[in-house]
């Protein structure tokens, strides 16, 4: 069967005004997951990312850290995160909707981040928002069924927390709760690992981080 190594962005860029760029930390964090691989002798032979700025930058870094890689780097929309912003916006949470406020501490992000995506599984959004809960799952799935029936022996993709998330749900057939549940668990640049082949796809490792071992390396240990 086929590998596939599905990669969270590195850290974004929480507070300020455009978050869908890496931070100094982000780069470092997949810039080590690069040469991890490199010293691992893993080579892909395909590479898929989602259409957001963080996923290209991360791959970018990933694979400036392996040398000799010459692979195609392919899009995927299906891949983007949710708007976090339009659910705040329709929960009527306006000062998370930015997320740039200074003030706005990173625990207190979170925990209004898990009341609108409950909310909104349920479909129980005050507001309108741009995708359902039912559209988020269906292009998750189609990334992931796209991903398996292009094949190959040995996949990259960098993708973010929501779609990860929904991506080990589907697989493991679990309810839209453990999804959630996982998505505020899942720390940036970490590799979840699955082997597939057209018609199946089993989780072997989640949510890991073998690049961060290093005591020296724990405090790049990060969530958003």
């Amino acid at each position: 069967m086929a590998e596939l190594y599905l990669v969270r962005h590195g850290q974004a860029s929480f507070g300020a005004d455009n978050y869908d760029e890496l931070s100094p930390t982000g780069y470092t964090q997949s810039r080590w997951l690069g040469e991890h691989f490199a010293q691992s002798t893993l080579e892909f032979d395909r590479v898929v990312i989602g259409a957001m700025r963080r996923h290209e930058q991360t791959a970018d870094a990933i694979l400036a850290a392996m040398p000799g890689l010459q692979v195609e780097v392919v899009q995927d929309a299906g891949l983007n995160e949710y708007d976090f912003q339009a659910l705040f916006a329709a929960l009527g949470e306006d000062e998370f909707v930015s997320g740039s406020s200074a003030e706005i501490s990173k625990k207190n992000f979170y925990k209004r981040l898990k009341k609108a995506l409950q909310l909104w599984s349920d479909d129980l959004l005050p507001g309108p928002v741009p995708e359902t809960w039912q559209q988020f799952q269906a292009r998750v799935e189609r990334a992931r069924l796209a991903i398996q029936r292009a094949g190959g022996r040995r996949v990259l993709v960098v993708s973010s927390g929501g779609p990860i998330a929904v991506f080990a749900q589907q697989i493991l057939q679990a309810p839209a709760a453990a999804a959630i549940a996982l998505n505020l668990q899942i720390r940036n640049s970490s590799v979840c690992q699955y082997v597939f082949n057209d018609t199946a796809m089993s989780l072997v490792s989640f949510n890991s981080l073998p690049h961060l071992d290093p005591i020296e390396r724990h405090e790049f240990v990060t969530y958003g």
